[in-house]
This record gives structure tokens, C-alpha cells and sequence, in this order.
């Protein structure tokens, strides 16, 4: 009897621990608020992606252990990586979910999320990701014909032999997926990678010709797009509509129509966060299509995308511009109102990450497990990490302030409603209120600040080569001021503040707290001194 008791006790307590093991998560969920930002969430909490993403050809199973450990040398809590069609699915209509099983199970092993990039009809504009077997009946599975009828290295939309297939094969694999991941290791898809095409500004062919000439879309001949889009007139063939533009409107519009066709497949099996990539065009002067990959998500065709692929949540760009100009105007180019921003491909720089937590939901550099550096990035993350949930509650609630040091390293201005900050960069260790730098071999232009408002007079502040100091505003303007309390920290696992030590005295007195190369966390109250008649 004793032992009887035992054996059905033990049998009850791991069934209970089985059934805890098994516990679905709630799906993660992409959420546009009243006020119009927007935010991620995971596990029902607020969540900001600190990435990273491998090389293309990296998810096989000898590569997991480098991919992994360069995953936790950055402290990223998620990596982007991607899953092959042509592995997928080997034979025609026979799907093998080996790779995305163990990468599943490698990552959960490892506490790490996972954003899967289906690499399938485009990579890069091409389609070198397809099935063998699509590749040897080309007649079927056909490419673009360029303007002077030469082949051209990438799937024409128009394809939709392809486009079924490939909308089969996406909603198999989040099928399993759904079934699999109870947990909800991987939080979000990318569909396709970077689509459209190089080399061509649309297929030419004269099937494809046949279609051009018809009238343009119902669903672009609304006001606000036809505006957006700088239309001639506001119905029509494409050429009539859209002028000089036409060729790469209609192309966009069907290889966004293209993605809509696989995304909807897919969500309609399980609902999970769905985004493109563009591979981006330069940010100023609106060049001409002929310039770049024709067809993408670029900026100047967001609208497109958002009529013809509602079941995509959001466009991404793929930021590789360089000086801050450029950067900056792409990332703004793709915050918009219907427009959430997520950076799931950069350079490894972190001079612009905090603009990014202040405007979106995710950073991720790419190929970081190739053996390229990632620098002061993983010190960042590893700051990051502990807050994800909180970086989206204050920029939600308005308390995210940020600067970065400009190429010709002035000093910033932010205004912070009772105190105005002035941020000095560089070798600022005597730099004063005007943000003279001491003499010194000049610093790369890499500091950058981030200042989140606890109250009026109490902010915590992260940063790299930066001095902080304040000046009174308002009813205070003018008077004398100083730091009540610094403390230098870090946040621990439960994201709670954990004083290392207080700053003062040459620490504090030179106008206010520096930090160096490492990136570093401080808490700053201030005060004001009231005037001594």
C-alpha cells in the first residue's frame, strides 16, 4: 500500500511538471497603440530585440555551437537566422522540418528567441533559395526579362506557378512551427529577404507587358497613396497614373502582392509577427529605380507595400548607409505612422542603437558570427538586457531622450522639461558647459547618449564617451544648480537598480559625470539652490 501511495504520488508530481513544461505561451504580438506607436510583445510583456544575425549560410547544424557562443559573447536575447526552401523541401510536395527542429531546440537550449528569415523566392533579389528541382524547369519557374530582353537573375512576381509553391511550403512550415513551439522560442518571420530585383526595373516580358498596360490597382487609387506617390492622374494605365515612375510602381506592386500571397498563407495557419526587408536606396535626392534593387520595400514605395500586403506587420530597413545624415534619414524614413521601425540588419556600430530603442523594436547587426567584431555593442546589450520590457514602457510613456556625438563633434542640447541637458563627446574629461574638448588626439565621432526621466529632477542615464551636465529651465532658468546624488550601476535580472558606488568629487565637479569607451549606466538627481538674498 506505501508503495503503491508513493508510485502514484511521484507519477502525479511529474505529470504536473510534464504538464508545466508544455504550458503554451501566449503567441508573441505586434500592437499599434491608440496613441500610434507601436510595440512587441513576448511572453505577454513588452519586449525590444537586442540581435544579432548570422551569415546566409549558417544554420547547419556544425555551425550552431560558433553561432550560439557568439550569441551569448554579445548578450543578444535573440538571433536572426534563416531557413532554406531548398532544404525544406528537397522533393516536390515531401517537407523535411530537420533544420528548423534543431535550431528550434539549439536555441532553446540556449535562452535565445528567434526570428527565422524565409529564405525562399528572393534572397537578395534572386532566387538561389528555391527548390533543385524548381531551378531545372525554368520555363515554369521563370525569371524577369530585362528592358532589352536579357535574361535577368531574379523570379518575376508575375510567376504563379512559384508563388504557389512557395505560399504551400511557408504555411507547412508554420504549421510545424504552431505545433512544435509551444514555448514560442521563435518570436517573429521574415518573409522573403531583401525582394525585388537588381539589373531590371520590372520584368518585360511581353505576357507581363499585356498587364501594364491595363489599369492601374482600385486599392492605389485612394487619395492619401496617389499623393504619396506623386501620381499624374487619378485613374489609368500605370504609364497615365504614374509617369516616369510607372515601371517600378507596377513592379513593386506585384512582388509585394507576391509576399502578401505566401505571408497571408502562413498566418493564416499561426498568427505570428511577419515583416520584409529592403535592401535600401540612397536616403536623399529620390533616384531612379535603375539605381537599386527595383521593387523592394523601399521608402519611396512603403504605401505600395501597405496596400498590397496588409498581412504584413511592417517594412524594415536594412541600414548599411554611412555617416550620420544617411543613417538617420533612413531610420526616419521607415518610422511612420503605419510604419513600425525595426533595424533587423546593420554594421555592428552602437553609435545609433539608442535611436533606435527610442523610436522602434529591435537592432540587429549582421553576420556578427563570422568572426566580425561587434566591439562595445555586447557591453551594451549586456547594459540592455536586464530592461527590455521597461526601454518599451518609457518610450511608450514618452521618457526616452537621446544624442549622439555629430561628425563634427558638437555638443548636444536635449530638453528634458525643468533641466536642459548639454551632452559633450569625445575627450571631454575637461570639456565645460560650452563644450570646449580639451586639447588630445581627437576620438572617433562613436559617443551616444541615452537619458530616461524617472522625474523632474531624477533621470537614469547610459552612454559611451560623454560628460553629462544640466541647466535649470522655466521658473528655475538661471538659478544655481548642482547634483544631489550620482550613483553608477547596472540593472540587475530582475531589473531592479543596483548601486556599484556614488559619484562625487572629481567625478562630478567638472561640470558633471564622464564616461568612457565602456558604455556605462548612471542615476542623476539634481537640484536647484534657491537665491540667497
Amino acid at each position: 500500500m506505501i508503495r503503491n501511495f508513493f508510485s502514484a504520488l511521484l507519477f502525479a508530481i511529474l505529470s504536473v511538471a510534464m504538464s508545466a513544461q508544455v504550458k503554451e505561451a501566449p503567441i508573441p504580438e505586434f500592437v499599434r497603440h491608440q496613441d500610434g506607436q507601436y510595440a512587441f510583445y513576448v511572453d505577454g510583456k513588452p519586449f525590444f530585440i537586442l540581435g544579432g544575425q548570422s551569415g546566409n549560410s549558417n544554420n547547419w547544424p556544425a555551425m550552431h555551437p560558433q553561432l550560439f557562443d557568439t550569441m551569448h559573447k554579445m548578450n543578444a536575447n535573440t538571433l536572426e537566422v534563416p531557413i532554406y526552401w531548398e532544404a525544406i523541401e528537397p522533393v516536390q510536395g515531401q517537407y523535411d522540418f530537420t533544420s528548423v527542429k534543431t535550431i528550434i531546440d539549439e536555441a532553446r537550449k540556449n535562452d535565445i528567441r528567434l526570428v527565422l528569415l524565409w529564405f525562399a523566392t528572393w534572397k537578395n533579389g534572386s532566387g538561389h533559395y528555391i527548390p533543385e528541382w524548381m531551378k531545372l524547369d525554368s520555363k515554369k519557374y521563370y525569371n524577369v526579362v530585362g528592358a532589352e530582353g536579357q535574361p535577368i537573375d531574379s523570379p518575376s512576381p508575375h510567376c504563379k506557378a512559384a508563388m504557389e509553391l512557395d505560399a504551400k511550403a511557408f504555411a507547412a512550415v508554420m504549421e510545424f512551427i504552431r505545433d512544435y513551439d509551444a514555448c514560442r522560442t521563435v518570436i517573429m518571420m521574415q518573409v522573403q529577404n531583401e525582394p525585388g530585383t537588381w539589373g531590371s526595373v520590372r520584368d518585360y516580358s511581353k505576357s507581363v507587358d499585356k498587364i501594364f498596360k491595363a489599369d492601374v490597382p482600385a486599392a492605389l487609387l485612394k487619395p492619401e497613396i496617389l499623393s504619396e506617390l506623386g501620381a499624374l492622374k487619378d485613374r489609368g494605365s500605370w504609364a497615365e497614373v504614374f509617369g516616369d515612375r510607372a515601371d517600378e510602381y507596377f513592379h513593386s506592386w506585384y512582388v509585394a502582392s507576391y509576399i502578401e500571397y505566401v505571408a497571408a498563407a502562413g498566418k493564416a495557419v499561426y498568427p505570428l509577427p511577419m515583416y520584409v526587408n529592403a535592401a535600401l536606396r540612397a536616403p536623399f535626392g529620390n533616384p531612379p529605380a535603375t539605381q537599386y534593387e527595383s521593387g523592394g520595400p523601399t521608402d519611396n514605395v512603403i504605401c505600395i507595400y501597405k496596400a498590397a500586403a496588409p498581412s504584413i506587420d511592417f517594412v524594415a530597413p536594412d541600414i548599411y548607409q554611412r555617416g550620420d545624415a544617411n543613417y538617420m534619414e533612413s531610420i526616419k524614413l521607415y518610422t511612420r505612422p503605419d510604419n513600425c521601425l525595426m533595424v533587423p540588419e546593420s554594421s555592428s556600430t552602437s553609435k545609433y542603437l539608442y535611436e533606435v530603442v527610442a523610436r522602434g523594436i529591435g537592432f540587429s547587426p549582421f553576420g556578427v558570427d563570422g568572426g566580425r567584431s561587434v566591439g562595445p555593442l555586447a557591453d551594451e546589450y549586456r547594459m540592455l538586457a536586464p530592461i527590455v520590457d521597461k526601454l518599451t514602457e518609457w518610450r511608450l510613456e514618452g521618457r526616452i531622450y537621446t544624442a549622439y556625438e555629430p561628425e563634427n563633434n558638437a555638443a548636444q542640447y536635449l530638453d528634458l522639461g525643468k533641466w536642459q541637458a548639454i551632452l559633450t563627446f569625445g575627450r571631454a574629461n575637461r570639456s565645460n558647459v560650452q563644450g570646449a574638448v580639451a586639447p588630445g588626439e581627437p576620438l572617433p565621432a562613436e559617443g551616444h547618449a541615452m537619458l530616461v526621466k524617472i522625474s523632474d529632477n531624477e533621470f537614469y542615464a547610459f552612454g559611451t564617451n560623454v560628460r553629462y551636465t544640466f541647466q535649470p529651465l522655466g521658473k528655475d532658468e538661471g538659478k544655481a544648480w548642482h547634483f544631489l546624488r550620482v550613483e553608477e550601476g547596472y540593472f540587475n535580472e530582475d531589473g531592479d537598480w543596483e548601486m556599484i558606488r556614488v559619484l562625487n568629487g572629481d567625478q562630478t565637479d567638472w561640470t558633471g559625470p564622464y564616461v568612457g569607451k565602456q558604455p556605462t549606466a548612471l542615476r542623476i538627481k539634481l537640484y536647484v539652490r534657491e537665491p540667497r538674498k
